[in-house]
């Protein structure tokens, strides 16, 4: 397994995918490991796909400081590897929660950032919330599914703040542009994927300065692509187009029935964008 050292001392691990120019590929949960990205879909036969497991997930280390899972502080150890790599400039994907620090990593290190892709984003870096009433409306779209009303009152507990681990299962179909037995599978293995002692260090305080990094993405030249799912539940188009309107130089792409994963529900279309705007 290929391993750097991150700037503490911590032995990271990255898996690289395909062949073709290198491709940095940050994965969500947060600090979920990278496995879950599998190809993307494919993008493996356009791009190399150097996936990185962060400190304390997948075949990566543990570190000593626990405080170094906030993501303002992940940062460095994608400075390390693109280091490691010795590569002068780095196209850059970011997955939901990966997108934050890759929105951190261009702010600090804009001029290593070559191209920028964001799959269904976190927000949490500038600051964009999802008002209640856009993420019923995203649900409803899927009305007719036979998981609907279990699913849809299961997102009336979390909205209202009865949730419970059952409420975060029951909405799992929402994630998905299909609930079958891939999706199924897919998230019953994100569980034992997640760092949680991890996730619940990467947006304590201090990790964000949400007016500072708006003002900074404000003059970033990279061109970057921002795509969204149709009806992705955790990151809906609304919010989606927000976060594009922050760069001067970006493409907003909809996958028209996709969920958070867009490269399950229609890897066609999903690479086919990706590629093209990487090319």
């Amino acid at each position: 397994m290929p391993a750097f050292i991150a700037p503490d001392g911590t032995e990271l691990a990255y898996h690289v995918r395909g062949e073709g120019p290198p491709l940095i590929c940050l994965p969500g949960g947060p600090m979920q490991a990278s496995a879950y990205l599998g190809d993307l879909g494919g993008l493996s036969a356009h791009r190399r796909l150097v996936l990185l497991d962060f400190r304390g997930t997948g075949e990566s280390a543990v570190p000593e400081d626990p405080a170094s899972y906030r993501c303002d502080r992940l940062v460095d150890d994608v400075e390390a590897l693109r280091e490691h790599l010795g590569l002068d400039t780095v196209d850059l994907l970011g997955h939901s929660a990966g997108t934050n620090p890759a929105l951190l990593y261009a702010t600090r290190h804009p001029d290593r950032v070559a191209r920028l892709v964001l799959v269904t984003p976190s927000m949490s870096a500038v600051g964009i919330t999802v008002p209640p009433e856009i993420r019923r409306r995203t649900a409803q779209l899927r009305q007719e599914e036979p998981w609907f009303p279990v699913a849809f009152a299961a997102l009336g507990d979390i909205t209202a703040g009865r949730a419970t681990a059952d409420s975060w299962d029951a909405v799992a179909p929402f994630l998905y542009g299909r609930w079958d037995e891939t999706a199924r599978a897919h998230h019953a293995a994100g569980a034992a994927q997640k760092n949680q002692q991890a996730a619940s260090v990467f947006a304590a305080d201090g990790a964000f300065d949400p007016d500072a990094t708006r003002t900074t993405l404000a003059g970033c030249t990279a061109p970057t692509l921002v795509l969204a799912g149709q009806v992705d539940l955790n990151s809906p188009s609304p919010a989606v187009s927000e976060l594009a309107a922050l760069f001067p130089k970006a493409e907003f792409v909809e996958v028209s029935g996709a969920g958070h994963f867009p490269w399950l529900d229609d890897p066609q279309v999903f690479t086919a964008a990706t590629a093209g705007f990487l090319a």
